[in-house]
C-alpha cells in the first residue's frame, strides 16, 4: 500500500535496454516533477534531512514507480558509493530487485539480503518486515514469511498487516488461525470485502457452512458486485444441498462476468452432481472456449458426454486430458489421474451398448489389477495392461428420446421411479439431491421388488449368461448397474471380487470425521454417539489393563465433552500416546454370542493440536466370508418366508418378512462390501423386498435432533443417515427398530402390479442410459395413481 510503488509502471523492460533508455530520455522531465514532490512532501521510506540527498532518492524511487528498475538500482547504488548505510537506498534497491522478478532467484536473493541489512540498521519498522514477508512467500518460505509479518504487527498492529499474515495462514490450511488474523483485521476496518470474503473461507474449509454463508452475505453488502462472494456462495449453498440457492448465485456472479471461468466450471460440476448434464455440458463448453487448457472443464465435459452415451465425443475429451502430461517434478492433477480409467471402462461401456444385461457381468470382465487400482485412485500403472478395443464404429452412440415416445405404463414407471428415488435423498450438509441418481434408484428399486416377488413364486432368474434361482448378491446387483450407469465416474465394485493379493492386504472405506480443523458436517449427529461408545471402550480397556487406575480415567472421562479430550486420557498408558483405535462389534443372529468386527475409530494428534478422527472398515477375505455366511442364512430363511407369505398374507408373517430384509441390510451396511454407493444401494434392495412383501415406504428418511454445541461448534439439525444407523446400532434388532420408526409402512398399491416388467422394458445399457436421459418434469403435473 506504499504510495512509491503506484506509479504508472512501463513496460520498458519487454523491449530490453535500448527500449528503456528511450522512454526514460522521453521521461526525464517527468520523472523530476514527479521526484521533486516527492521529495518536498518526503513521501518515501526512510527519507533524511538533506534535502539534496531526499531528491536523489526521490528520483530512484520514481524509476521503481515507472518499472525502470535497473535504472533505479544504478541510481541507489551510486550513493551507496558515496553513503554504503544510507537506509533508503538500500532499502529502495532491495524494492527493486524483488519488482524486477523472483522467478530469477538471483533477484529474490539480492531483494532479502538488502531488506535484512535493513532490519539490522533499522529494525522498528513494521514495513520493512513485511516486505521481506512478501518477498519470501512467493518462495514458499511461508514460516519466515509468517514470523516476520507478526513482528510487524507487534511493531505496529494495522488491518493489512493482520489480512496479509491471515492469508499466508490460509495458505497454509491453518484456517482457525487465519480467521483470527482476518477478524482482527476487520474490527480495525470493518469496511473491507476481501477480508470478509477470505473470513467466510476460512469458515467454508472447516465445513462450518452457515457461518460462512453468513460471511460471504456480508462482504456483498459492503461490495455489490463482488464476483467472487457470489461464486463463493453458490459453492456454500452447493455443499449445503440447496441447489436452488446455488444456482441463484452462481448466475448473479456470471451476470457480472458471463467469462467468469471459475464460476463456470463449479456451476458446471454442480449440474452434473444434480443429475443436469446437459445443461452442466453447455456450462463446460463455454468454459473450454475461455480456458482450452481446462482439464477440470475438459474431463468433466468427456464425463458428461460419457454419461449420455455420447462415447465418440466423451472419449475426444478424455484424450485430450490424456495428453496434458505433468511437467518433470509436477504433481499430477486429480483429472489427470482418472482419465485413462475412465476412458478404459467408457470403451468397455460402449462395447456393452447392445448387449443384454443378463448375458455379461462386469466384476468379472473388467482386468483384477485395473479394478483395484481404480478403486484406491491410484496412477495408471499396471503391469501387463491390455487396454480395452477402441470404439466399433457400427456400434452407435445413444440417441436422445422423448418422454412422449415411451408407452404410458412406461412412462407411469418412470414416473413412479423417480418418487421412489427421491424418498431416498438425505436432508444434510454435503448431499445435493441428484434427479439422475433418483431415477436409476427408483427404477432399481422397481426391478428389485418384481425380481423378488418372481423369486419367492418359484420363478428363476436370468444372471450373468446363466438361469437359476436368485440369490442375495444378485438382488444388490439389480441395484448396483443401476448405481454404476448413472454416474461412470464412480467405481461401483464388489471388493470380494478384487484380485486375492489385494483382499489379503484389506479394501479399507475410510471417511474422516475430522481431519485437522476440517469437519465432516455430514457426519456431525454421530460425533456424540460415537464419544459415548468411546468412552465404554476406554472405561472396558483400563479395566482390563489398568484396574488401580480406572477410577481416575472414569473421573477424567466424566469430564470430556470433545473428541480430543480423549487423548490425554489415553496417556495413561504410554503405548497410547500419540493416538488410539477402538473396534465396534457386530452381534451374529446365526451363532448366538459370536461376534464379528464392526469398523475402527481412530483418534490421533499432533503437537499442535490437529487431531485426525476417522472410521473405517476393513475388507479382508476372512471378515467378508463371516458377514456372507451371516447374509446367508438370513436370505435363506427371507426366501423360505417369502414364499410362505405370497400363499397366505397374514400380519405376523408380513412382520416376520420385515424384519428379516432389515437385518439382512443391517449385515451388509456393516460389511461395506462395495468401493463405492453402499448405501443407497442397500437402501434400494430394502424399499424393493418390502414392496414385494406388501408393505411400501411412505416416510422419507428423517432430520436429526435439535441444534445443539458440540465440539467447538454448533451442530445443526442434519439427517439420520441409514448407513451409520445400522453401524452404530447394538444389533440388527436395534437397527429394525429405528428403520420402522421413520419408514411409516403401509400397504402397498395394487396399481404397483400393472407397471411394466423393469428388466424387459430396460434389457441393455443402451435402453437404461435413454431412460436416465429423458426429460420427465412434468410427472410432477400428473396424478399418479401409485403415488
Amino acid at each position: 500500500d506504499s504510495s512509491f510503488l503506484h506509479f504508472h509502471e512501463s513496460d520498458c523492460d519487454i523491449g530490453g535496454s535500448s527500449s528503456c533508455e528511450s522512454v526514460l530520455s522521453l521521461n526525464t522531465e517527468k520523472i523530476l516533477s514527479q521526484a521533486k514532490l516527492l521529495a518536498e512532501q518526503k513521501r518515501f521510506p526512510f527519507a533524511t534531512d538533506n534535502d539534496n540527498t531526499n531528491e536523489e532518492l526521490a528520483i530512484a524511487y520514481v524509476l521503481i514507480g515507472n518499472g525502470l528498475y535497473d535504472e533505479a538500482i544504478r541510481h541507489f547504488s551510486t550513493m551507496l558509493q558515496e553513503e554504503p548505510e544510507l537506509v533508503s537506498a538500500i532499502y529502495g534497491r532491495g524494492i527493486a530487485y524483488g519488482k524486477k522478478g523472483l522467478h530469477d532467484m538471483k533477484n529474490a536473493e539480492l531483494a532479502l539480503f538488502e531488506l535484512s541489512r535493513v532490519i539490522s540498521l533499522e529494525p522498528d519498522h513494521p514495513e520493512v518486515f513485511e516486505q521481506r514477508a512478501e518477498i519470501l512467500s512467493p518462495l514458499g518460505r511461508i514460516s519466515e514469511a509468517l514470523s516476520d509479518l507478526t513482528k510487524a504487527i507487534q511493531l505496529q498492529p494495522s488491518a493489512r498487516l493482520y489480512r496479509h499474515r491471515g492469508t499466508l495462514y490460509f495458505i497454509s490450511e491453518d484456517y482457525a488461525t487465519a480467521h483470527d488474523d482476518f477478524q482482527h483485521s476487520l474490527e480495525l476496518n470493518k469496511n473491507q470485502p476481501i477480508a470478509m470474503l477470505y473470513k467466510g473461507l476460512t469458515f467454508f474449509h472447516r465445513g462450518l457452512l452457515k457461518e460462512a454463508i453468513e460471511s460471504f452475505k456480508e462482504a456483498l453488502k459492503q461490495k455489490a458486485d463482488f464476483i467472487d462472494a457470489y461464486k463463493s456462495l453458490g459453492q456454500a449453498y452447493r455443499e449445503l444441498g440447496n441447489f436452488d440457492a446455488a444456482t441463484e448465485n452462481f448466475q448473479k456472479a456470471l451476470l457480472l462476468n458471463q467469462n467468469h471461468v471459475q464460476t463456470l466450471q463449479l456451476k458446471g460440476m454442480m449440474l452434473y452432481h444434480h443429475g443436469s448434464l446437459d445443461e452442466a455440458l453447455k456450462n463446460f463448453k463455454r468454459c473450454l472456449q475461455l480456458e482450452p487448457y481446462n482439464e477440470v472443464c475438459q474431463y468433466m465435459k468427456g464425463l458428461s458426454h460419457v454419461a449420455m452415451g455420447q462415447f465418440y465425443e466423451g472419449i475426444k475429451a478424455q484424450t485430450k486430458v490424456m495428453l496434458n502430461d505433468p511437467l518433470p517434478g509436477q504433481k499430477a492433477s486429480p483429472e489427470y489421474l482418472k482419465v485413462k480409467y475412465l476412458r478404459e471402462y467408457s470403451r468397455y461401456l460402449h462395447a456393452h451398448l447392445d448387449t443384454p444385461l443378463t448375458e455379461y457381468n462386469t466384476d468379472i470382465d473388467l482386468p483384477g489389477n485395473f479394478k483395484d487400482h481404480w478403486a484406491k485412485n491410484l496412477p495408471f500403472l499396471i503391469e501387463n495392461y491390455e487396454e480395452q478395443p477402441g470404439l466399433q464404429p457400427h456400434i452407435k452412440d445413444v440417441l436422445f428420446q422423448n418422454f412422449e415416445s415411451y408407452k404410458p405404463d412406461v412412462q407411469e414407471l418412470i414416473c413412479v421411479a423417480d418418487h421412489l428415488g427421491s424418498m431416498m435423498q438425505y436432508e444434510t450438509p454435503g448431499f445435493l439431491p441428484n434427479k439422475r441418481i433418483h431415477r436409476a434408484m427408483g427404477l432399481a428399486t422397481l426391478e428389485v421388488m418384481q425380481a423378488v416377488q418372481r423369486t419367492w413364486a418359484n420363478s428363476k432368474v436370468r444372471m450373468n449368461g446363466k438361469t437359476r434361482l436368485m440369490q442375495w448378491r444378485d438382488m444388490f446387483d439389480i441395484a448396483v448397474k443401476w448405481r454404476r450407469i448413472a454416474d461412470p465416474d464412480q467405481p461401483v465394485l464388489w471388493l470380494d471380487q478384487m484380485p486375492a493379493r489385494s483382499l489379503s492386504r484389506g479394501f479399507n472405506n475410510h471417511i474422516n470425521l475430522i481431519r485437522g480443523q476440517v469437519i465432516n458436517m455430514r457426519y456431525l449427529d454421530y460425533f456424540e454417539k460415537i464419544l459415548h461408545f468411546i468412552k465404554d471402550r476406554i472405561l472396558v480397556y483400563h479395566g482390563a489393563n489398568n484396574p488401580k487406575g480406572l477410577l481416575e480415567v472414569r473421573e477424567a472421562l466424566e469430564k470430556v465433552h470433545k473428541v480430543e479430550d480423549l487423548l490425554p486420557i489415553m496417556k495413561f498408558n504410554s503405548k497410547t500416546r500419540d493416538g488410539f483405535t477402538v473396534n465396534t462389534k457386530v452381534p451374529s443372529l446365526k451363532d448366538q454370542g459370536k461376534e464379528y468386527d464392526g469398523f475402527t475409530i481412530t483418534i490421533t494428534g499432533d503437537k499442535v493440536g490437529n487431531i485426525l478422527f476417522s472410521v473405517e472398515t476393513q475388507t479382508t477375505e476372512e471378515r467378508t466370508q463371516l458377514y456372507h455366511a451371516e447374509i446367508d442364512a438370513l436370505y435363506k430363511d427371507l426366501t423360505a418366508k417369502g414364499k410362505i407369505l405370497i400363499l397366505s398374507a397374514e400380519l405376523g408373517e408380513v412382520d416376520a418378512v420385515c424384519n428379516l430384509i432389515l437385518s439382512l441390510v443391517y449385515y451388509f451396511y456393516n460389511l461395506m462390501p462395495l468401493s463405492r454407493g453402499s448405501s443407497v444401494i442397500a437402501y434400494s434392495v430394502i424399499m424393493g423386498a418390502l414392496m414385494a412383501s406388501g408393505k411400501e415406504v411412505s416416510g422419507k428418511i428423517p432430520k436429526g435432533k435439535a441444534s445443539i454445541r458440540i465440539f467447538k461448534i454448533r451442530k445443526y439439525q442434519n439427517a439420520l443417515l441409514v448407513d451409520f444407523e445400522a453401524m452404530t446400532a447394538p444389533g440388527s434388532e436395534a437397527f429394525s427398530k429405528i428403520a420402522r420408526s421413520w419408514m411409516n409402512l403401509k400397504s402397498i398399491s395394487p396399481s404397483y402390479k400393472s407397471l411394466p416388467s423393469v428388466s424387459e422394458t430396460f434389457p441393455t445399457l443402451r435402453t437404461m442410459i435413454e431412460v436416465l436421459n429423458t426429460d420427465s418434469s412434468h410427472c410432477l403435473k400428473k396424478t399418479i395413481a401409485v403415488v
